[in-house]
């Protein structure tokens, strides 16, 4: 009765994925989601915080974009959540950046998740590229952004509540600890 959600990226369809993987786990009674996102590199803000929607009832804080300390930008839950109130374990692991460390950051802040793995990459800010003159390109960080309770995500990563390795050893044997932690942590 745990339904397990993977995301490797955060892509245009990822969001209707999702919601239509939370339908679906309600009307087999689902008990308790895992939502992993360990390698998960990022990709679009919009998709994340769409994910995010499926827990946080509308209106919830998602990410706040800081520029000189100052609230520029923020993003906050659309509506439909679908499994509010489910009990989740997320997974990440060093290779989780970006988006799938907003949605980490976003749903554990909101108390609606317990993190379990190891501590994220820490891709926590938003780029701009400016073209040259000599027809190079520089990329300018522009922006930070920080969890709902204000936990600078660019070069700290997330920690996770829980601490499981996931080794080569375990790879090897066909083992999951992270996974079969989190799995337990539902029970």
């Amino acid at each position: 009765n745990i339904g397990i959600i993977k995301i490797s990226r955060f892509g245009e369809d990822t969001t209707q994925l999702v919601q239509q993987a939370a339908t679906d786990f309600k009307a087999k009674n689902v008990k308790g989601v895992v939502l992993d996102m360990r390698g998960n590199p990022g990709g679009l803000l919009d998709a994340s915080v769409g994910v995010s929607s499926v827990w946080l009832p509308k209106g919830k804080m998602i990410l706040e974009e800081k520029r000189d300390g100052k609230v520029v930008n923020s993003f906050s839950a659309k509506g439909n959540p679908t499994l509010e109130g489910m009990p989740t374990v997320v997974l990440i692991d060093e290779g989780s950046a970006s988006a799938s460390e907003i949605t980490a950051g976003a749903l554990r802040d909101n108390g609606v998740a317990t993190i379990i793995g190891q501590k994220s990459y820490g891709k926590g800010s938003v780029q701009e590229v400016r073209a040259l003159d000599d027809g190079g390109v520089l990329k300018v960080t522009v922006a930070r952004w920080f969890t709902p309770n204000g936990r600078n995500i660019d070069k700290e990563g997330i920690e996770p509540d829980q601490k499981v390795e996931l080794t080569e050893a375990d790879v090897t044997a066909g083992k999951d600890p992270q996974k079969q932690s989190a799995v337990d942590k539902l029970r």
